[in-house]
């Protein structure tokens, strides 16, 4: 029997990927309740292989013990493409199929310091906004509470 393939997602990070594998459905049932692959085998192995469009740079092997886990790559470039893919084994099993390539690009730390640098930008903007108004209202220019004396009409 073939095991897999794994629901693989990824999202990306600076400089790393979040991987997020999701162990596939088995088929056996007992008691009328559908079981996992953990209830079936206690123990698996996931291999991950990381590659760029160029060629394949890892493969890396997790135990797991939960139907579904996270694995985090550090240390990759910023502003490149890497794709992820994923598959279930067992060390009596060694058959499995591969999940489907996935890919995301790492953000860069200057992304991320463009992204603030807007946010508190746009916070100074609008509290010049509001001292202004406020001032206007103070000043009596704006929402006028009393009439105008006739004079200055």
């Amino acid at each position: 029997a073939f095991l897999g393939p794994p629901e693989v997602n990824i999202s990306s990070c600076p400089n790393c990927l979040n991987i997020t594998v999701k162990l596939p459905t088995s088929h056996l049932r007992k008691n009328g309740k559908l079981l996992s692959l953990i209830d079936i085998y206690r123990e698996l192995d996931c291999e991950i292989r990381l590659s760029t469009p160029e060629k394949e740079i890892t493969k890396r092997r997790e135990k797991v013990t939960r139907e579904t886990f996270n694995v985090v790559i550090e240390e990759l470039y910023p502003n490149r493409n890497y794709c992820v893919s994923g598959s279930i084994s067992r060390s009596v099993n060694k058959n499995s199929i591969s999940s489907p390539w996935k890919c995301a690009t790492t953000h860069s730390i200057a992304q991320q310091d463009f992204h603030v640098g807007t946010v508190v930008g746009a916070v100074c903007f609008s509290l010049s906004i509001i001292v202004f108004l406020a001032c206007m209202y103070a000043g009596g220019f704006i929402l006028q509470q009393n009439p105008l004396p006739s004079t200055l009409v």
